[in-house]
């Protein structure tokens, strides 16, 4: 019995667990050894915090896949099958932030991580990089706020696989949102960007690239197919 008190109300397609996953494990599997042609000949000579800067890229890249195998399941289960309510009632909610926020938050502290291990392995001027790395802060923490202000973190975790009440909110257009319908990736990822370009490492970059290629494979493979059964259509329309 599904104890969710505001249950969606939208038909599910048969199968639709499964869509888009192939997809999703092919376009991973070429773009792990991308970034390792990237960083790999810049790493073995680094540590930071008595780690060595080959772990800490192996950890920031595998976090993002963890995290983001986790999503596809875990969302595909809870829009499918009600799973995490079923369980938990309505605190599944509050149980799937507590497994995702950890994941989120470890994705720019591994970034900063590798590029403390591999710092000034880029060959540019020290001061270009910190400018341009500073910039790239500005359009992720604005995009932060308007998060924040106008979109909420509660419908940003996926309020709208478990209840109607976000499935049903308005789609927003302010703030980031005014630019583009999918802010979060298109912006805060540049952020990740900015960390790197700052510490001036390769592999760092390297991890960055991987990290925000495969959230656009998220995008493809699960969120966007998911948006097509919560509005009939694509949420970036």
């Amino acid at each position: 019995m599904n104890r969710n008190s505001d249950p969606l109300t939208v038909t599910v397609p048969v199968g639709h667990m499964w869509h888009g996953q192939v997809r999703h494990l092919l376009m991973l599997g070429a773009l792990l050894p991308g970034a390792w042609m990237i960083a790999g000949n810049h790493l073995g000579d680094g540590t930071w915090l008595g780690i060595t800067d080959r772990s800490w890229f192996f950890a920031a890249l595998g976090v993002p896949v963890i995290q983001q195998i986790t999503v596809a399941l875990l969302w595909r289960a809870q829009l499918c099958y009600g799973l995490l309510t079923r369980l938990f009632g309505d605190a599944g909610f509050i149980v799937w932030g507590v497994i995702f926020f950890p994941l989120l938050i470890l994705r720019p502290l591994l970034v900063m991580a590798v590029g403390l291990a591999d710092t000034n392995s880029l060959a540019a001027h020290g001061l270009t990089l910190t400018v341009v790395g500073a910039l790239f802060l500005v359009p992720a923490l604005w995009t932060m706020h308007s998060v924040k202000k106008y979109f909420g973190f509660a419908r940003a975790l996926g309020g709208d696989h478990f209840f109607e009440r976000y499935r049903a909110m308005p789609m927003v257009r302010e703030g980031a949102f005014k630019y583009s319908a999918n802010a979060m990736y298109s912006f805060v990822f540049i952020g990740l960007w900015g960390i790197a370009l700052l510490l001036g490492s390769q592999a760092a970059l390297a991890v960055v690239l991987f990290q925000h290629a495969y959230i656009w494979v998220h995008w493809y493979c699960t969120e966007q197919p998911d948006g097509v059964v919560l509005y009939g259509r694509s949420p970036d329309q």
